[in-house]
């Protein structure tokens, strides 16, 4: 103090204790703060002018960082009060699935006030009944059945790891074929399975579940065997229903005409789902669609994946699950309108884009996507073109091609 005041000239007045920062509610950071602070004793003292403008600023530093937090605090309690709307919506939602529709499947499954509430999201707890229910199971695929060819894979995987090395499996693998039926694909894209999730993950409580559907599925259907992309379907379907039901569910779903011609890569059928897609395309983007064709950016770039996974890949789990809802609905129509709801979606981005930003952003889609926004830009989607619906558009194209194989055919030219 003595040393203060005779190196300065100045007797030493100590601060008054309450003067600085005095009636702030909000306190901020001790790093904005130091604008208030004085100067080094060996640095000359601030004027009135300066310290008078660094309490201004510092004002308005404070009156900044305070409207920020209230502006944080609002965004807040918004998510809390739309996540307590979401769960009472789902409960009282639940209720009338699980008392009113359930027990009257057959007759109300088609009503306008079920489809409504349908299209909404169906509740976490009768999701996998209502799959299955809007799937059926036009193979009549009982449990046990299930359970013969369980057994069958299983013999298959004892055998396998028997009379194969690593260099056995590897020859094996060849062809596309053999890579596609193996067993080894099976493991690879199992461990690829929703990574984040790591219940798929060896060691993790679903691991040998999927292992069991997929592997049982390539013993009931050899002439399609695993392709990859299955995992994926298996276990959004394990996570929503028991094994049995989610082979039972799997079998079916694999059955349905655009399943089945793409995992059997009919490459005949997939271009006239690619064609109709299309022509649902030009109507509902035009100027995308454009865009799209001056690139020669074809939907099979990015549908492919979209379609073999049903979005269970491309999308968060949640949403994806939320599309799975509306696709039991609707069939598959909903899977080439939900590609053109993304498409609308991110259609200002997309255009800004050349091929392969595009191929890019379509491959590996935005996470903050959210089914308020994806689900509004569907519900947008109009699914008719000159007065035909997806339907009709597809048959008129299946009915050209047939046309079209008739008047190449050698037999009637000779």
């Amino acid at each position: 103090l003595y040393e203060y005041e005779a190196r300065t000239g100045r007797m030493y007045k100590p601060p008054p204790p309450s003067t600085r920062r005095k009636n702030i509610e909000f306190e901020p950071l001790s790093t904005t703060a130091l604008i208030l602070e004085d100067r080094p004793a060996n640095l000359p003292a601030k004027s009135v002018e300066e310290a008078l403008r660094h309490r201004q600023e510092y004002d308005e530093m404070v009156a900044e960082a305070k409207k920020r937090e209230i502006k944080e605090a609002h965004k807040r309690k918004k998510i809390m009060r739309e996540r307590f709307k979401q769960e009472d919506n789902i409960a009282s939602a639940m209720v009338i699935w699980i008392n009113e529709i359930l027990p009257n499947w057959e007759g109300m499954r088609a009503t306008r006030r079920v489809r409504e509430l349908w299209w909404q999201g169906l509740p976490p707890s009768v999701r996998g009944k209502v799959w299955s229910l809007a799937v059926g199971n036009e193979l009549n695929i009982t449990p046990e059945l299930y359970e013969i060819f369980l057994s069958r894979a299983k013999e298959r995987w004892k055998s396998f790891s028997e009379t194969n090395s690593e260099n056995d499996v590897e020859d094996v693998s060849a062809s596309v074929a053999d890579r596609e039926a193996s067993l080894e694909l099976i493991k690879l894209d199992i461990s690829r399975t929703f990574p984040s999730l790591y219940i798929f993950q060896k060691g993790g409580p679903y691991h040998d579940l999927l292992h069991s559907v997929l592997g049982a599925y390539t013993c009931y259907r050899p002439d399609v065997g695993y392709v990859q992309g299955m995992s994926f379907i298996a276990a959004v379907l394990i996570l929503n229903l028991e094994e049995a039901d989610a082979f039972i569910a799997f079998a079916n779903l694999l059955n349905k005409p655009c399943q089945l011609a793409f995992f059997r890569v009919d490459h005949s059928m997939m271009l006239k789902y690619f064609a109709a897609f299309e022509v649902f395309f030009e109507e509902n983007l035009p100027k995308l669609f454009l865009h799209f064709k001056s690139y020669s950016l074809t939907p099979d770039i990015y549908l492919i994946d979209w379609i073999f996974t049903l979005y269970s890949k491309s999308l968060p789990l949640d949403l994806a699950c939320r599309v799975w809802d509306v696709f039991c609905r609707d069939g598959e129509e909903f899977l080439f309108r939900t590609g053109l709801g993304i498409l609308r979606l991110y259609e200002d981005i997309l255009l800004q884009m050349d091929f392969i930003h595009i191929a890019q952003f379509l491959t590996k889609l935005p996470e903050d996507i959210t089914s308020e926004k994806l689900f509004s830009c569907i519900a947008a989607i109009q699914m008719q073109n000159s007065n035909k619906k997806w339907a009709q558009v597809f048959a008129s194209l299946m009915k050209d091609n047939k046309e079209g194989d008739k008047n190449h055919s050698p037999a009637l030219k000779s």
